[in-house]
């Protein structure tokens, strides 16, 4: 008789064992907490500043957002924050998390960002799951002005889910640069260090138009 009591003891204290221990890890799996941070990713090598806002849960769609054009690299994290901010304000659910990245833009020429853009890109793709702790689903790019630019070409060169680019620019730099010159309109940063570098869109017009928007408007992958 004590026998048996003491083996229908030891079955309640597994069976209670086991609720227990499964109810901790579905604990573990609901309670998950939503967070802000900024860190550097890095990605074959190429450093970036990223501004993470992740909701509260674990399985994620991700818009990935890019800032328009900033004269000095101290100003590139308020505008990723405030470009972070300005569509999740547009967006209908709570439920995605949002990316904003913080590429460089002084001493830059106009169009070498890419890097730091597309290594962000492939970051979120192939590692960020597995270093944020978190499923990475459906990704999204978005991005103004020139942050339209930047995911105009990130759409020439890898596949994603969907692409917003508002008011993307310059269309063509031949054109937008020769204003300049010819005192049309007030000169640019990415002008003057592009003509530092390759002379007047008279003497050098394929250079400055190799980093136009309008040679990136074939092949895209979405």
């Amino acid at each position: 008789m004590s026998n048996i009591f003491y083996i229908e003891k030891l079955r309640l204290v597994f069976l209670l064992s086991v609720i227990y221990f499964s109810s901790c890890a579905k604990e573990n799996t609901t309670s998950i907490d939503a967070y802000r941070v900024t860190q550097t990713i890095t990605y074959n090598n190429i450093n970036v500043d990223v501004v993470i806002d992740k909701p509260a849960i674990n399985e994620v769609d991700v818009l990935l957002v890019f800032h328009g054009t900033v004269l000095y690299d101290h100003n590139l994290m308020t505008a990723a924050n405030t470009t972070l901010d300005k569509f999740k304000g547009i967006l209908d659910s709570n439920d995605m998390m949002i990316i904003s990245v913080a590429y460089p833009q002084e001493n830059v020429l106009f169009g070498d960002s890419i890097i730091q853009c597309e290594a962000a890109l492939l970051w979120l793709k192939n590692n960020a799951s597995q270093e944020l702790g978190i499923t990475v689903n459906k990704i999204f790019l978005a991005g103004h002005s020139q942050g339209g630019y930047m995911v105009t070409r990130l759409n020439t060169m890898h596949q994603t889910n969907g692409v917003i680019a508002n008011a993307p620019g310059p269309l063509n730099l031949v054109y937008r640069c020769q204003l300049e010159e010819n005192s049309q309109i007030q000169s640019s940063t990415f002008c003057t260090n592009l003509r530092n570098v390759y002379g007047s869109t008279s003497n050098n017009p394929n250079a400055y138009f190799q980093r136009s928007l309008l040679n990136f408007t074939n092949d895209f992958k979405s």
